[in-house]
């Protein structure tokens, strides 16, 4: 499949649907329905005009993020310098949002002190300002080592400041830390992707907010769901969304020792790996602890401020085995 055939399709339905509706522009005499018709073509005009624009801006490279069907390669290596951290909110409503962002402010102010370069790709937020989503490319060194046991269920149990009663909650958030793969040959067919187009509300300009430039990206077979909106042009989101999907999928088959899309599949049907907390945060009693290696810290506004080298340090002994470099 040529690189560029998707997004020709793409242009090739949103053509249709515009002749469409002149079509249907033709017959109608509502006013109001009128009205909406011209919005709509005009929509889809700027869509397309976007995925034109995108053709010349994406450049897949041949083998490596071609969507072309690929088989496993067991070959592979990856950055440990450069890491993607994907927080997202779980169980409690507006609380479990709160939690997620502290534990984004968490990295974040870790990061300071590391002189990590952060770049956002995603975020989205919840009614109590809370975050819904927030997927984040680090650069820094040794920062996929570092972060990489993070991944997993975090609880919390606090009273919220959405509290008035002053009743004890419990909350989830889940994080994930995905390696940026120099090399990596996964089967992904052009058929399992579902691909949305919507408007960023993020930084970039006039651009981005009024074209369908953010990306989200669903591998059907999986579940899985990667958004970006951080570039301005919808062709460098969709191949950012591609890259991190990738390594998702990396990430889901080597936990689950499996070695193809189809196996991982098979595999998650009864798994409740990701359902296991790793790690609670109690503030009542001023302790963290790790379920993992049964051990538990105190100060946790200190950690919670950025000071987490010590848990890092005490958890970098989950999973000894070392990634392939």
């Amino acid at each position: 499949m040529d690189k560029n055939n998707f997004l020709e399709n793409e242009i090739k339905k949103i053509a249709l649907e515009i002749d469409a509706n002149k079509k249907l522009l033709k017959e109608e005499d509502n006013p109001d329905m009128i009205k909406m018709t011209e919005e709509e073509i005009s929509n889809l005009q700027k869509q397309k005009e976007a995925l034109e624009k995108s053709i010349e801006a994406t450049n897949y490279s041949e083998g490596d993020s071609d969507l072309a069907e690929k088989k496993v390669d067991e070959s592979f290596s990856l950055d440990p310098n450069i890491a993607t951290l994907e927080i997202r909110s779980g169980t409690g409503g507006d609380e479990a949002g709160l939690f997620a962002k502290d534990l984004y402010r968490m990295y974040m102010r870790f990061g300071e002190v590391k002189k990590w370069k952060v770049e956002e790709n995603y975020v989205g937020y919840n009614e109590a300002s809370g975050i819904k989503t927030v997927i984040t490319d680090i650069k820094g060194q040794n920062v996929y080592k570092l972060l990489k046991n993070e991944s997993g269920v975090h609880r919390v149990q606090r009273v919220p400041t959405t509290e008035s009663a002053g009743r004890l909650h419990t909350s989830t958030a889940t994080v994930a830390v995905l390696p940026k793969l120099k090399k990596i040959n996964i089967e992904i067919k052009p058929d399992d992707l579902s691909w949305d187009f919507f408007r960023s509300s993020g930084k970039g300009g006039q651009n981005v907010n009024k074209v369908s430039t953010a990306v989200r990206l669903t591998h059907i077979p999986t579940g899985t769901i990667v958004e970006c909106q951080e570039e301005r042009f919808q062709g460098k989101n969709r191949q950012k969304a591609l890259e991190i999907l990738k390594s998702k999928l990396y990430t889901q088959m080597r936990d689950q020792h499996v070695k193809s899309i189809t196996e991982l599949r098979s595999s998650q049907v009864g798994s409740a790996e990701r359902s296991e907390k790793i790690r609670t945060y109690n503030y009542p009693q001023d302790r963290i602890t790790d379920h993992r290696i049964n051990k538990s810290w105190h100060s946790i506004l200190r950690v919670m401020d950025g000071e987490i080298e010590e848990i890092l340090s005490d958890c970098s002994s989950i999973g000894s085995q070392e990634e392939a470099e």
